[in-house]
């Protein structure tokens, strides 16, 4: 590597990934809940794992729901989601829908008083669900690869997450008709000494598949087929060609094989335990608060998307090549006790000018929040795989990644 450069790693795991199926089965608790009352309270946790005979599906949590409203079916909610990202057979880990090899044990009780009581005020003064600190970031990097523009990521998860997801749509769509849910990716990506990237030094991706050994002959035959089709179909379509050269190393399937059954039978799974992969893939500190199966009073959430909208609007407005913005709460207290704003050098004016701006175009309340990206309404399930940021706002779905020009401009008179 030439003097100067670094370079900068990031994963991501696929929705059939255990801890993904987590957080998508109690995020789709949350949009359950979310539908019958728009105030719900919920903070739902997963538990999968996989038995040689049968699987199990774990649900507990908090749900409290306005009197009168119908309490969702949270055992079929949970068989849905997992049908959805594709576990219908035990032979691969789990099929969801079946009452004799999928058990599922539901302990959810009400929202604890002394919690709700904070949580319930009018929007002025709705308080934090609890204390904690939660960082936003955003950068330049992606904005210079046609296809990832608008971004505002890193692009070393920018990438991963794009491969990802890949592996889902190509699943899905019958372009891989022998992988399986559970898939990983990670990327590497080599900077100059100024900090923009020039190449993907290392490409790495697992995905659980069909045993194909019969129709190839062999397992050499198999892993090259596999590195072909992931390479033809995955990898050339997300990563910018001029960041692949002949010295860029791929992996695919690094211990040679990885064939049913996997998912849930594999690695047991939880809710909240891929937060940054979530988030910035290490790029950006994180307050430690995870996301999925959480309404937006928990500001874990709800404020992480106020913060991310915020950095993106200062690199996006040209004050920053990269920026990164720290909230901290009380519990039961609106306002933040503190708010923070590091450009990490990059600042066209001074951090202390870029916070004050932040604090007068945005808001931080959560009750302020949850108005401004509309956080009411059900739109989580999008979010428990491939990323929570970086993604395109569409259809009411990641509205804190949408560009407000007014707000823009707004900033970009100190310049």
């Amino acid at each position: 590597m030439k003097d100067g450069h670094w370079v900068f790693t990031s994963e991501s795991v696929s929705s059939g990934h255990p801890d993904k199926l987590c957080d998508a089965i109690s995020d789709a608790i949350l949009d359950a809940c979310l539908t019958v009352d728009p105030n719900a309270k919920v903070a739902v946790e997963t538990l999968v794992k996989g038995e040689e005979s049968r699987s199990h599906i774990v649900l507990g949590g908090e749900v409290t729901l306005a009197h009168g409203a119908q309490v969702p079916d949270f055992e079929a909610v949970a068989r849905e989601a997992a049908v959805a990202i594709g576990y219908t057979d035990h032979a691969i880990g789990m099929d969801a829908g079946s009452h004799d090899t999928c058990k599922v044990q539901v302990l959810i009780t009400s929202q604890s008083t002394h919690i709700n009581r904070g949580v319930v005020q009018d929007i002025d003064d709705q308080g934090a669900g609890d204390q904690g600190l939660m960082f936003g970031y955003a950068c330049d990097e992606t904005e210079l690869f046609d296809g990832h523009k608008g971004r505002w990521m890193p692009l070393a998860i920018a990438l991963s997450q794009g491969l990802t997801r890949a592996l889902t749509e190509r699943r899905v769509d019958g372009t891989l008709p022998w992988s399986r849910p559970d898939g990983k990716s990670q990327v590497t990506v080599e900077h100059d000494s100024d900090g923009n990237p020039v190449r993907c030094s290392h490409i790495v991706i697992a995905i659980q598949h069909r045993d194909m050994v019969a129709d190839f002959g062999s397992e050499e035959a198999e892993q090259a087929y596999i590195m072909d089709q992931i390479r033809t179909h995955v990898i050339n379509p997300v990563i910018p060609s001029q960041l692949i050269d002949n010295a860029t190393q791929i992996t695919v399937n690094g211990t040679g094989r990885f064939v049913d059954p996997g998912g849930p039978y594999a690695d047991a799974g939880l809710t909240g335990r891929k937060i940054i992969v979530d988030t910035y893939g290490g790029r950006g500190r994180h307050g430690g608060g995870a996301f999925s199966g959480k309404d937006p009073s928990k500001v874990d959430r709800s404020a992480a998307y106020a913060a991310r909208w915020a950095a993106k609007h200062v690199v996006a407005a040209g004050l920053a090549r990269e920026c990164e913005i720290q909230l901290g709460y009380a519990i039961g207290v609106a306002a933040p006790v503190g708010i923070r704003v590091d450009t990490f050098g990059t600042g066209k004016v001074s951090d202390e000018v870029i916070a004050q701006l932040v604090d007068q175009q945005f808001s931080f309340r959560p009750g302020h929040i949850i108005r401004d990206l509309a956080l009411r309404n059900p739109i989580y399930s999008s979010t428990s795989a491939g990323g929570h940021f970086g993604r395109e706002p569409v259809d009411g779905m990641f509205t804190w990644e949408a560009i407000d020009e007014a707000r823009i401009a707004a900033m970009q008179r100190v310049l």
